[in-house]
């Protein structure tokens, strides 16, 4: 498998990424939510809580997990090496968060479906939300949709800038970061159908079963779909359904897009020549520059952030 020594995330980030990060930075409020995500949360206490109830991977924990994920911190040029946790969890999922102290989360569901190389797929998949500084915005739009929806105006200024607008600007960058994180999979597997089966096999599949599903029916359903934009009226169904008319809005393109966008690069001149090494090697910090200041003392910081959440829960109180 190749190793791409020194890529920059620029080198295969989708312009898609970049578009919807740029309208999401331009719209009024998220500044002041940028600011309020490093002023009241911490990536300590959530790295202590996974400790507490999840197995960290390590050389003599998933040691197989854990030397194909060395491998795709490798392969990808990451450094520091991310943490790597397992959480026993049936759904077949993954994530990746954290900024200073970035860190990934794979489900026992996904250790049970898939095979090693689809794993390997997943581990490169999220590690590339970290080497594309996803997982700082990821974080700051969980916080700020949370913060808005539980406690409304009286948390942090917050009520009256979250909109809208700004949630779907959130869901559209998210939905489009996914896209690059597709692609970084693709680089290190370098195997087009190893990372499309990935995808079906989170989709819908099942290990009872899985002598009976096709990977060919599965691009073909792909096709399938993209060719349902002929028609105008489902354009704005897909819309539609992206954006909350099923009750929730999608923070993941459906997979079939995926496919298509994927199956799209790898046709391409620029995946081509990124995997014979011609790609820019410039290190990149990641899509969103919000700067944290580290105070000395830590309990001080935690200190000040109970207070200032005692103060909203009293005028909460008041105003009821």
């Amino acid at each position: 498998m190749p190793t791409y020594k020194g890529i920059s995330s620029e080198a295969f980030r989708h312009p898609l990424d970049r578009q919807a990060e740029q309208a999401l930075r331009s719209l009024p409020g998220f500044d002041l939510i940028a600011r309020k995500f490093v002023e009241f949360v911490y990536e300590r206490p959530q790295l202590i809580y996974l400790m507490g109830n999840n197995i960290q991977v390590g050389p003599r924990q998933y040691s197989t997990i854990y030397q194909m994920f060395r491998e795709c911190v490798r392969d990808l040029d990451i450094y520091p090496e991310p943490a790597l946790f397992i959480s026993q969890n049936p759904q077949a999922n993954s994530y990746a968060l954290g900024q200073e102290n970035p860190y990934i989360v794979v489900n026992t569901g996904i250790l049970d479906l898939l095979n090693e190389a689809e794993i390997r797929t997943v581990l490169a998949h999220e590690l590339g939300h970290i080497k594309c500084g996803h997982t700082i915005l990821i974080q700051m739009a969980m916080w700020a949709m949370s913060a808005a929806s539980t406690i409304g105006e009286l948390t942090f200024g917050l009520g009256n800038l979250v909109t809208q607008a700004l949630i779907f600007a959130f869901f559209e960058w998210r939905r489009k970061a996914e896209l690059s994180a597709d692609r970084a999979a693709l680089l290190v597997m370098d195997d087009l159908n190893t990372v499309i089966s990935t995808m079906m096999k989170i989709s819908g599949g099942s290990n009872k079963y899985a002598h009976e599903c096709s990977l060919q029916e599965f691009i073909q359903q792909s096709e399938k779909y993209q060719a349902l934009d002929d028609n105008g009226l489902n354009q704005v169904y897909k819309f539609l359904m992206y954006n909350g008319a099923q009750g929730m809005m999608l923070s993941h393109p459906f997979p079939v897009d995926r496919v298509h966008y994927l199956r799209t690069w790898a046709v391409s001149e620029e995946y081509q020549q990124i995997n014979q090494g011609n790609y820019q090697k410039t290190p990149s910090e990641g899509a969103v520059n919000v700067k944290v200041e580290t105070p000395e003392d830590e309990a001080e910081k935690l200190r000040k952030q109970i207070e200032e959440l005692q103060k909203e829960i009293d005028k909460m109180k008041k105003a009821e």
